[in-house]
């Protein structure tokens, strides 16, 4: 097959015209690693390859060339005009985990015009993302405000966590937890390291009857009942309407409404302090690595002396690379968020004065929950396209399947910091040495 690779005459002849799959081929860095078809008959990729992408429609065509790399992949996936052979949609990991050796690279303008030419130029014009696609982070700034504004994180907490709570039941499980479970071992079930993950936390906290908790980014409110169960007092905080009913109307079914509340409140109008305890557990993705030292020193605020915090979010594996999320998770995921890595974390903590008492990396651990979601995503698959509609439903399994690798190979972590505000003469109100079991 002749491709710009192997041809550079063939630039020279801007009457050449070259298929979708040798197009393809010239915008992929080394060899394309699994099966890629299209509809105008063309093909390339291993022929025996388990894994195989067939672009369906001149839309796939449109979202790929207006977008190269991932983004526009996922937009050809989601909208259907790219399908994935020998996968499950709920599921794609494998097909992830095969082209992870896929690069692009950016092709010449001499280059551009033969495709141009070789598509036809009305393909190389942007066309509507499909409807489940977030506006780009420019146009947000007009419409929602400055970037971890309330109105915009609020905005943003809405794009992901309102989409359905009987969605959520179907992927998370009965513990409706969105955060990495803890595993005792590989063979727990998802349910068994959730719980475990919220006794961790309630032991690290040092937590017992008649206390008073924080819990800031409280979901559907997992934590909150936990420790309101064991005679703690709690109020829990989220900017999504939809997890704050569900969650209060557990409680309530529970039993819990003399310990437990959550609020649909920004954490920062929780007007209380003086708590024995506050955990965040996945909010500190959501709130801006500039706002860092806001947000520790409002924590600080929020605790008694000698009170103690516990922060558990994704990280990078490192303190250098860029914060903002990729293009995908940006724009169907997560709008806004924001990742660096636990030295930072950990920095910013001890700069407001709070001291750190143990750190520790879960990053195998939400690899295992990501797989448990993905299965609960493929069982109930015709109920999930049912209740959000098969775009939808998509996104989730791309996106938790994508990041369940991305937790494999190292490329962002999972870590909970445990700390404590000193009182003012700097006395050591914890035990010598750690208290929780692991």
């Amino acid at each position: 097959m002749t491709t710009f690779k192997d041809r550079s005459d063939v630039l020279a002849d801007l009457g050449t015209k070259l298929s979708i799959a040798e197009i393809f081929e010239t915008l992929v860095d080394g060899e394309v690693p699994i099966r890629l078809t299209a509809y105008d008959g063309s093909s390339t990729g291993p022929e025996d390859s388990k894994y195989a992408l067939d672009i369906k429609t001149p839309r796939g065509i449109n979202y790929l060339a207006t977008a190269p790399g991932d983004l526009g992949m996922a937009r050809a996936y989601i909208a259907g005009d790219m399908t994935a052979t020998g996968v499950h949609p709920g599921d794609p990991y494998d097909i992830l985990k095969a082209m992870e050796s896929l690069k692009f690279r950016r092709p010449s303008a001499l280059a551009l015009v033969t495709i141009a030419r070789s598509l036809g130029w009305e393909r190389l014009k942007p066309i509507a993302p499909p409807p489940q696609e977030t506006l780009p982070r420019w146009r947000r700034i007009a419409l929602e405000g400055l970037r971890h504004s309330k109105t915009r994180d609020a905005e943003a907490i809405h794009h992901h966590y309102d989409v359905s709570n009987t969605f959520y039941e179907y992927v998370l499980g009965p513990s409706m937890a969105y955060t990495c479970a803890c595993y005792g071992d590989e063979d727990w079930t998802l349910e068994q390291a959730q719980e475990n993950k919220y006794r961790l936390v309630f032991e690290k906290l040092r937590l017992k009857e008649g206390d008073r908790l924080l819990d800031i980014g409280c979901g559907w409110g997992g934590m909150v009942r936990y420790a309101a169960k064991r005679g703690v007092k709690v109020i829990g905080a989220t900017l999504s309407a939809e997890q704050a009913e569900w969650a209060q109307q557990k409680i309530a079914e529970q039993g819990l409404s003399e310990f437990a509340e959550v609020r649909h409140s920004d954490y920062r109008d929780i007007p209380e302090s003086n708590f024995d305890a506050v955990s965040s557990i996945g909010l500190t993705e959501h709130i801006g690595v500039h706002n860092y030292p806001f947000y520790f020193e409002y924590i600080q605020s929020k605790l008694r002396d000698g009170g103690l915090f516990l922060n558990h979010c994704i990280t990078r594996p490192d303190n250098t690379r860029t914060t903002k999320a990729g293009d995908f998770i940006d724009r169907y995921v997560f709008p806004d968020g924001e990742l660096i890595g636990s030295g930072r974390i950990i920095s910013e903590i001890q700069n407001v004065g709070l001291e750190v008492l143990h750190e520790e990396n879960l990053r195998e651990h939400y690899a295992l929950t990501l797989h448990e979601w993905c299965k609960n995503l493929v069982e109930n698959w015709d109920a999930c396209v049912a209740e959000v509609g098969e775009g939808t439903a998509k996104v989730w399994g791309l996106y938790m399947a994508g990041c369940r690798l991305g937790f494999q190979r190292n490329v962002i972590q999972l870590h909970q910091v445990l700390g404590v505000k000193l009182p003012s003469d700097g006395d050591w109100t914890v035990p010598l040495r750690p208290w929780w079991q692991p």
